[in-house]
């Protein structure tokens, strides 16, 4: 098998065909490096696509809601308590049921209010000042001044580093003047200061939190669409590896022929006496290989204005019926004895795009042996087993050079055995490899037990 020897692996036994390795998606995938920036750096831009960030935002935002809601209501009998008779306890009344009520609506309908919140930033300011006509009367030790830590928080997740420096000074302007009014309790001093180093640091956190969000959408973002261009990329490269190898075993093929009878033509008419009938012969020869090139080449371009409809599953061939007809041809144009053998179980239905892989494996490795073997016979077998399916096709011809590699046959510009590889990798088949000095044997084992998924864009793509 000449040319097939050409482009293969070093011949020995049980050697395993596979295609070239390309590049690594993480190579791909590679970012740029991104400078330096500082902590405290300004407030990080939301991403073109926001919807999972929004979604993120609204549960931590709903989540400090109802912690809100939860003291408020446990802290509004503690300032209940403090106030005496008339206006203080309305007022006290009036700022709990307006605490209470804002939380439980933004609680349950923030898609409503959260519009408005994001907008006008002094709703928050607003809702400080509830706070702090309870926390007022309730004392800074009452479970009341946790409800303080919220404001702080929900600003860094709203607004970023400015809305949360401001938000969070004047909630420590009302824990100072709270402290002034209650600074004859003991305890209230050390209170104070929890109760403002917990504002601080939830402001810090919810800005924090805020950008995290939306880095990682940014960085989410740029890499689906780096995944969606390289997507778009191995695709193109996986069609154009598709029609190398249909183009190498039709048109290419044909086209070889026709330059061979064209040869042959020339050479007859250059005779002296050339033979008329010979001539026509091998004109005729011609003209059919051309109208052959034609018809395939015609093919090929319905293929690729064809549209695919994935919502249609077409029939499956019969492997022993095409394999019959495939061998008799080859036989019958080649005058090389060729003889189809078949053992073990009946092959089952196999998937078209399958059948038309094995078909063109088994039709590159007939060409190669009468292009290059030098054999006198030919014989292809199926044997099929109830997990495996395994297609022989040999020959006595004069073997393969031992220091023939794959890629080398790349390189010089012989695609059969590479394209035959490749076919082999979209089944998950395996083809190997045997030759010695009394004949080389190609077999592809193909299991049957799971179905056969197609390789990976990327791993085809590298070949085309």
């Amino acid at each position: 098998m000449g040319e097939g020897g050409r482009r293969r692996h070093p011949a020995s036994a049980g050697e395993r065909l596979q295609p070239p390795p390309g590049p690594s998606e993480g190579e791909r995938l590679r970012p740029p490096p991104s400078p330096t920036t500082g902590y405290l750096q300004d407030d990080a831009q939301p991403p073109a696509t926001l919807r999972l960030q929004l979604n993120a935002l609204q549960a931590l935002a709903r989540q400090t809601f109802a912690v809100r809601l939860t003291t408020l209501t446990i802290g509004t009998p503690f300032a209940m308590a403090n106030t005496t008779d008339g206006p203080p306890t309305h007022a006290v009344l009036i700022a709990a049921v307006l605490g209470i009520t804002i939380s439980y609506g933004m609680l349950r309908d923030w898609h409503r209010f959260a519009p408005r919140l994001l907008a006008h930033p002094t709703l928050m300011a607003l809702d400080l000042l509830f706070g702090a006509v309870l926390l007022l009367t309730a004392s800074p030790a009452s479970p009341l001044a946790y409800a303080t830590v919220c404001t702080p928080l929900l600003s860094g997740l709203l607004y970023g580093w400015r809305g949360a420096g401001v938000l969070t000074g004047l909630q420590l302007a009302v824990l100072l003047t709270i402290h002034r009014a209650w600074e004859h309790r003991p305890g209230a001093g050390a209170n104070t200061l929890l109760i403002a180093g917990f504002c601080v640091a939830a402001g810090i956190i919810g800005v924090t939190l805020r950008n995290l969000m939306f880095r990682f959408g940014t960085a989410t973002q740029a890499l689906s669409e780096a995944t969606s261009r390289l997507a778009v990329a191995e695709a193109v490269e996986s069609e154009r590896a598709r029609l190398a190898r249909e183009l190498h075993d039709s048109v290419a093929k044909t086209l070889h022929g026709l330059a061979l009878a064209a040869d042959a033509l020339a050479t007859s008419a250059d005779r002296p006496d050339p033979d008329p009938t010979l001539v026509k012969q091998q004109a005729a020869l011609v003209a059919s290989a051309a109208r052959r090139a034609a018809t395939e080449s015609r093919d090929l371009l319905t293929d690729l204005r064809r549209h695919t409809d994935l919502t249609t599953t077409p029939p499956p061939t019969d492997l022993k019926t095409e394999l019959t007809t495939r061998t008799r041809d080859f036989a019958t144009r080649t005058t090389l004895p060729t003889h189809l053998t078949h053992t073990g179980e009946t092959p089952p239905p196999l998937p078209p795009e399958t059948t038309h892989h094995l078909l063109a494996i088994t039709a590159e490795a007939l060409e190669n042996i009468h292009r290059h073997a030098r054999a006198t016979t030919a014989e292809v077998s199926v044997e099929v087993t109830r997990n495996t399916l395994h297609l022989t096709i040999k020959d006595n011809g004069v073997g393969l050079p031992p220091t023939l590699t794959l890629e080398a046959a790349q390189k010089s510009g012989h695609f059969g055995i590479l394209g035959m590889a490749e076919r082999a990798a979209r089944m998950d088949a395996a083809l190997h490899l045997e030759s010695d000095t009394t004949g080389t044997r190609v077999t592809l084992t193909l299991p049957l037990s799971a179905p056969t998924t197609p390789e990976a864009p990327q791993q085809e793509a590298a070949h085309a």
